[in-house]
């Protein structure tokens, strides 16, 4: 039996408050309003990933209009394109990453190399100690950026990726509710 999917609900009055009014572009292609964007993205990120998802709109009165029909397929649209421009975020640390990483060690071998020159013309003096420990140093410290790309940094953007391509396979129902009396 497959589990029930997790729902994220929003209400409102009419469907185009969850869309951001700047946009040129046709209702099918529309960016959402950055606070609805953020909204379902909290709710998104706060439920079992393990779940599939469903976004459920509910439009005050019971008329439906084009834009509603076309919610669905509008917000499906808009994660996809966001899950695909964080995958070329991510493809584009990892190229930072690369290059920083062949900077990195270009400088760690030449620091290398300098403090095997120090230690070869200075001796066993307490300044050519110095001098030699501040170029390995130097050396380790021009790859902490390409270590941290590679170790940390790629987390929070698959993630998000990952949420972002939950959101693209939503189920998205618009649904009319009744106005209270």
């Amino acid at each position: 039996m497959q589990e029930a999917p997790a729902r994220i609900e929003l209400r409102v009055e009419h469907i185009t408050q969850l869309l951001n009014t700047l946009d040129p572009y046709p209702f099918r292609e529309r960016d959402l309003d950055p606070s609805a964007e953020a909204f379902i993205l909290e709710w998104a990120r706060d439920l079992p990933t393990h779940q599939a998802l469903a976004v459920i709109v509910h439009v005050a009165g019971d008329r439906r209009d084009e834009a509603e029909r076309d919610f669905p397929l509008a917000l499906r649209h808009f994660f996809a394109a966001r899950a695909e421009q964080r995958s070329r975020d991510l493809r584009q640390l990892f190229r930072v990453g690369r290059v920083s990483l062949a900077i990195g060690l270009g400088v760690l071998a030449i620091c290398i190399l300098l403090s095997e020159l120090v230690a070869g013309r200075i001796g066993d003096r307490p300044f050519a100690q110095f001098l030699d420990e501040s170029l390995i140093i130097l050396g380790w410290v021009a790859n902490w950026r390409p270590i941290e790309i590679f170790l940390y940094d790629w987390w929070p953007i698959v993630r998000e990726r990952q949420v972002l391509r939950r959101l693209a396979a939503a189920h998205v129902e618009v649904r009319p509710t009744q106005a209270r009396a």
